[in-house]
């Protein structure tokens, strides 16, 4: 049987996870077409068949509405300009956007997006944001065979999720930014640290990394609540974590953060020892001018440049967000060249030269730059506006940087620095 990867030296992503059953199922199928299963919806090819899928088909499960959906508009930015960007390179094959809403985890959206998406015939659905959402939809598009890139999902329970090799992201496990956190916040002197988490895969994930990475630099935890998708009220986590007289307070949370922040300011918690992460590092809150002074923030991925906002603000003009905009592009130019280099644009192929086009080839940057390194018989390492790409075994990003952000007194964010660092340290 085929590895699931045309790998540099790698083993075949995640064999050993596969089950007898997967194991079976794969099986009857390459025996009914010939070789490797074609996709749900796809043209691909089989083995010796000689036929081409020439329609590149991304569908997206991105929050338009829902606790995330702040960081919508970037994210569909940057797909927009990254299909584009391949038109204007030439691309081979057909480019079709079909763009649906993810919501939250409090609905059922995004498992509908998904099962429309897959009757679309997507051949590489990017999305969701929200590690919670993904894993609501993650079954169907693996049953589907479809691939599966999130620009946003930092849960570290993705890596050893048994995906057949059809997921993949771009943002790197909150292994990495759990660790800068917790840094971050000793680093500034807290010898003690609250938590206020959201109670879902991401939350808890990542406030695990950064307890580690606090107690490892020789502070301590002081106290640490959960609440619930959904909830309102926040008073009582609030006084229980100010109770514990921690220096400085995480807020793990998505738009709830518009309730939590009055909620710590009305119990005299100073906006200076605020902690914020890539689900609620927001423009867009409504407070008081001052309310945010002082307060940092962490958000996986190199800060988009000023050439490439000014690219995403030709897609969107409205844009006051950047976050994830860069990972949401090279999601896509990533599965275009998986495709190219494969010479079909089904998600088998796709799936199948992932990791090749993102390791130790002739770099290139450039989406034209890189078409021309395939055409030309060249094996090539693409590094997009995200940061460097290196994908491993797993379909996650082996290294990336953290960048940092503090809040002014107009209650803005702006970038302090990067802090860079590889998931196998």
């Amino acid at each position: 049987m085929q590895s699931f990867l045309r790998t540099k030296g790698s083993q075949p992503r995640r064999a050993a996870a596969l089950g007898a059953a997967t194991a079976g199922v794969l099986l009857l199928a390459a025996c009914a077409g010939g070789g490797t299963p074609s996709p749900s919806g796809s043209a691909g090819p089989t083995e010796g068949s000689g036929e081409t899928d020439t329609s590149f088909v991304i569908g997206t499960i991105l929050p338009q509405t829902g606790n995330l959906a702040f960081l919508g508009p970037p994210e569909f930015a940057g797909v927009d300009l990254a299909a584009a960007d391949l038109e204007e390179a030439g691309f081979e094959f057909e480019v079709d956007v079909q763009h649906r809403d993810s919501g939250d985890t409090t609905t059922d959206i995004a498992t509908a997006s998904a099962g429309e998406l897959i009757s679309a015939g997507a051949d590489v659905v990017i999305g969701a944001a929200s590690s919670g959402v993904s894993f609501t939809f993650i079954d169907q598009l693996i049953d589907a065979q479809v691939v599966q890139i999130s620009p946003a999902n930092t849960s570290p329970d993705f890596s050893d999720y048994e995906d057949e090799g059809f997921y993949w992201r771009t943002a790197p496990s909150d292994v990495l930014q759990g660790r800068v956190l917790g840094n971050l916040m000793t680093g500034d002197g807290a010898a003690s640290v609250g938590f206020i988490t959201i109670n879902d895969p991401y939350g808890t994930g990542l406030q695990e990394n950064a307890a580690a990475a606090v107690e490892a630099a020789g502070g301590t935890v002081a106290a640490s609540v959960l609440y619930n998708p959904g909830d309102t009220n926040f008073s009582s986590q609030v006084a229980e974590v100010v109770a514990a007289q921690p220096d400085a307070i995480a807020i793990i949370a998505f738009a709830e953060t518009a309730q939590i922040v009055p909620e710590l300011v009305t119990q005299g918690f100073p906006a200076s020892g605020m902690y914020f992460v890539d689900g609620n590092l927001s423009n867009d809150y409504n407070f008081p001018e001052g309310t945010l002074d002082g307060a940092k923030g962490t958000l996986p991925g190199n800060p988009a440049d000023e050439t490439f906002r000014d690219r995403l603000l030709e897609q969107d003009p409205n844009l006051q967000d950047f976050s994830y905009g860069p990972e949401s592009y090279d999601a896509v130019i990533l599965a275009a060249l998986a495709a190219a280099q494969g010479g079909s644009a089904d998600a088998i192929t796709i799936r199948d030269n992932l990791q090749a086009v993102s390791t130790e080839g002739t770099e290139c940057t450039e989406v034209a730059e890189c078409l021309q390194l395939i055409a030309d018989g060249e094996d090539i390492d693409y590094n997009g506006p995200s940061g460097p790409i290196e994908f491993d075994e797993n379909g996650d990003p082996t290294e990336a940087y953290i960048g940092i952000y503090q809040y002014g007194a107009d209650n803005k964010y702006s970038f302090l620095n990067a802090e860079f660092g590889s998931l196998n340290e």
